[in-house]
């Protein structure tokens, strides 16, 4: 896809967040369409100026994106750390967590964001919310005893008051989605996650679970895209010192 074929705002998003990029940085690289735009301007901008960059993929997709268009890509643990990561989300709420997992890279994603000393988060207005979960929540699953974790999975939803709600094997056709991992995605429609917090923790606590689309308090900044090509961005610094002064009144 050629970027004069990208979604405005998508592209704006893109555009905004490489630009924090520095000579010399180490990149983590995001997985998702948002993400692969991203991808193409940075190796636009890289070929334009000549940059010098180390970057992390959180998917065998992003990684073929990237060194197809000419960026020198490397394992997480050979560069040791990272700067910063550039990641697309399913949903953006108002404190900045995200529901990501769409494109099922959700547990590298992770990795990936927690190896960083910041994450952006770049999207179109379409994935800020309210309240997370109207995107279903993506779940990596081992294969052995995938119905037992299941069960728990529903269980555990049963205990937060979340139970009347769908727990589907993606799909692709007749086949299951596989990850990158070798392993199954489990997606949890749960129209709205009051508690993301506790849905977090509950997740986590379950055998055979990997890891959960939720991403709690990773996101650093916020970059969301407008069809006119303007941005919005919020940052955790200040979302942190709002809260902070409605406590104080």
């Amino acid at each position: 896809m050629a970027l004069t074929q990208a979604d405005p705002a998508k592209l704006a998003a893109a555009r905004a967040a490489v630009a924090l990029v520095e000579d010399g940085m180490r990149l983590g690289l995001g997985t998702g369409s948002t993400a692969s735009v991203m991808v193409r301007v940075l190796a636009e901008r890289v070929a334009a100026e000549g940059l010098s960059l180390r970057c992390a993929a959180t998917s065998k997709a992003t990684a073929d994106l990237a060194q197809s268009l000419g960026l020198a890509v490397e394992s997480l643990d050979d560069i040791g750390w990272l700067d910063m990561t550039i990641d697309g989300a399913d949903e953006v709420d108002p404190h900045l967590h995200l529901i990501k997992g769409g494109g099922a890279a959700h547990l590298r994603e992770k990795v990936v964001a927690a190896a960083s000393d910041r994450m952006v988060v770049i999207a179109d207005p379409g994935k800020v919310v309210e309240v997370l979960g109207a995107f279903p929540l993506p779940v990596e699953v081992l294969e052995f005893g995938f119905e037992t974790t299941r069960k728990l999975i529903r269980r555990a939803l049963e205990a937060l008051e979340l139970g009347d709600h769908d727990v589907l094997q993606r799909l692709r056709g007749s086949d299951a989605v596989v990850t990158d991992e070798g392993n199954l995605i489990l997606d949890l429609h749960l129209g709205a996650i009051p508690d993301p917090v506790a849905l977090a923790r509950a997740l986590s606590g379950i055998p055979g679970v990997v890891e959960h689309g939720l991403f709690l308090g990773m996101c650093d900044l916020a970059i969301i895209g407008r069809e006119d090509g303007s941005v919005v961005e919020l940052a955790r610094d200040d979302i942190d010192a709002d809260m902070l002064a409605q406590e104080g009144e």
